[in-house]
């Protein structure tokens, strides 16, 4: 990129990505690629959800992480698109878990074909995945895709297992999410590194970089389902509420609630009774257990800084810290 360039507003929200800008288009067009592999009846809705997605966050760190640690090959290239394709796949599976009716502010998968329809396409997404994975010559990549895969797949069960679960511990909620978000992140990460041949110190610490990022990723978004508008950021929210999902926040507010405000939250959840936020504002300071969280979710991405020390100065090291300086002013944007 020329310095010289005059950088939108837009383009520095987004300015950790442009280093591999370049990359990222092959990963679309791979993308795309990969949608016309199947059946013509099917591509379509396939095609909808690649064009629906997010910010392709995975394939980023996929391929700074090749860059930082000498050089972007077509494999992480090709990593990058796995993991995309499978983090796709749990958007889908989760929209059906939420009943959320919308993301990127256009219909979701369930809400426009109906569940039974949203469901076959994650399995779908998901087995193209693996089955891409297969084009590795190292059978050790293979592995450990479908080993993250899985975790991610557990966290899912296990989160929605413990609905409305008054058992539910801080620990237990971590366990889940480093599952379920964190165990992608540190995929891409990791087995960027290790196709780069990285010692295994550097490749342990780019580990725990995508996986800290991840967790402090899913904090975040936990919290923006309390505070966010659906306007602004274009899908559904408080669905961890009306399912009796006990987020780091509700486990905060719970902590620090008087006996009263506790017994009052505790029936509700009991009681499986929905709980939006006017109820949460009449009864315990949300606003701390929210402003506490986001504080937890800052010092992840501290860590994670530590992180990168491992690796050699260079623009793409610069860059995988950028995305830690986008991950913090997301951070920033919310208020309880």
């Amino acid at each position: 990129m020329n310095p010289e360039t005059e950088i939108s507003s837009d383009d520095k929200v987004r300015l950790p990505f442009l280093m591999v800008q370049d990359e990222l288009r092959q990963v679309e067009a791979t993308l795309r690629d990969q949608v016309r592999a199947f059946d013509p009846g099917v591509e379509p809705y396939i095609s909808y959800i690649c064009d629906t997605a997010g910010k392709r966050i995975r394939p980023a760190l996929a391929a700074l992480v090749g860059g930082a640690t000498g050089g972007v090959t077509k494999d992480h290239l090709l990593l990058g698109t796995i993991l995309e394709l499978i983090h796709m796949a749990t958007l889908v599976h989760d929209d059906i878990i939420d009943g959320a009716a919308t993301r990127r502010q256009v219909p979701t998968a369930n809400a426009k074909w109906g569940e039974g329809t949203a469901v076959l396409l994650g399995d779908a997404l998901f087995s193209h995945a693996l089955m891409l994975s297969t084009e590795f010559d190292d059978l050790t990549l293979s592995r450990e895709i479908a080993k993250a895969s899985r975790e991610v797949c557990q966290g899912e069960i296990l989160q929605t297992q413990r609905r409305f679960d008054l058992t539910l511990t801080q620990a237990d909620y971590f366990h889940i999410i480093e599952m379920k978000t964190g165990a992608l992140f540190a995929a891409a990460t990791d087995l960027s590194a290790y196709l780069s041949g990285v010692p295994n110190d550097v490749r342990t610490a780019l580990r725990e970089f995508g996986m800290q990022l991840g967790t402090a990723y899913q904090i975040y978004d936990d919290c923006l389902d309390l505070v966010g508008t659906e306007e602004e950021f274009g899908k559904t929210l408080r669905t961890d509420l009306e399912k009796g999902k006990l987020t780091l926040p509700m486990l905060y507010l719970l902590e620090d609630a008087s006996d009263s405000q506790r017994d009052k939250l505790l029936k509700r959840i009991i009681d499986q009774e929905a709980l939006d936020l006017p109820v949460l504002v009449g009864i315990a300071d949300y606003e701390g257990a929210i402003d506490r969280s986001l504080d937890y979710s800052r010092g992840l991405l501290d860590q994670a800084k530590l992180g990168l020390s491992n690796l050699a100065p260079s623009d793409y090291r610069d860059a995988l810290s950028g995305i830690l300086s986008y991950t913090r002013g997301l951070i920033g944007s919310l208020r309880a």
